[in-house]
């Protein structure tokens, strides 16, 4: 029976996994782990046959985990699962040895496909996830880095880019239009945007929105 153990920092995601793949025949569920660091200490402990590893953790991204898993663990099969829609970063994962690569908001039986391919040893990278172009940032993190932006604060931008109102985008998010407004206003601090017409600017320069 494989194992297979989640990587990701957010717990409603990794429960909403756990939920979903409980459901799959002769497939073991490890306790799963929050960032790369904690990834490589639990596979020396209790060794795993398929990691799903998120790209944007603390301490030790997937980029920077996925080398040092092919690395240390080259039978380890690891699929990507990310909300990064990017085909630059799908060649990389690809280059640095990864089996799948999937999209968070892809359906559940995907997900089941992806695994069980996976695990018979072959390849599983969606189509669909390989537009023509993209001229979104390549690694969001050095982004965010550069411009001390948080992931929320990207999610806004990208909702602001394309004209929801605070409320709309507090509906989305499940968060209060107040805590909208707040983000707003640490936004156009930090990016020294006086207007909206600014921040789309912006946007737009980043590939955060449509041109």
């Amino acid at each position: 029976m494989p194992k297979l153990i989640i990587a990701d920092d957010h717990q409603l995601l990794i429960e909403g996994l756990i939920s979903i793949l409980s459901e799959v025949k002769d497939l073991e569920i490890l306790n799963p782990v929050n960032n790369g660091n904690q990834l490589i200490n639990s596979l020396i402990l209790n060794p795993a046959d398929i990691v799903l590893l998120d790209l944007n953790m603390p301490k030790l991204d997937g980029i920077k985990t996925l080398a040092i898993l092919r690395r240390d663990f080259p039978d380890l099969k690891v699929i990507i699962l990310t909300n990064y829609d990017q085909p630059q970063l799908i060649e990389e994962v690809k280059k640095l040895g990864a089996h799948g690569y999937l999209l968070k908001n892809s359906p559940s039986f995907i997900l089941k496909d992806a695994i069980a391919k996976v695990n018979q040893g072959e390849f599983y990278f969606e189509d669909r996830v390989l537009p023509e172009k993209d001229n979104s940032p390549y690694f969001i993190d050095d982004f965010m880095k550069k411009y001390q932006l948080t992931k929320r604060e990207v999610e806004i931008i990208k909702m602001i880019a394309k004209e929801l109102t605070s409320k709309e985008i507090g509906d989305s998010l499940f968060i209060s239009e107040f805590t909208v407004s707040t983000h707003r206003r640490n936004i156009m601090k930090k990016l020294n945007s006086k207007n909206v017409a600014g921040l789309l600017k912006f946007a737009r320069q980043h590939g955060l929105a449509d041109a």
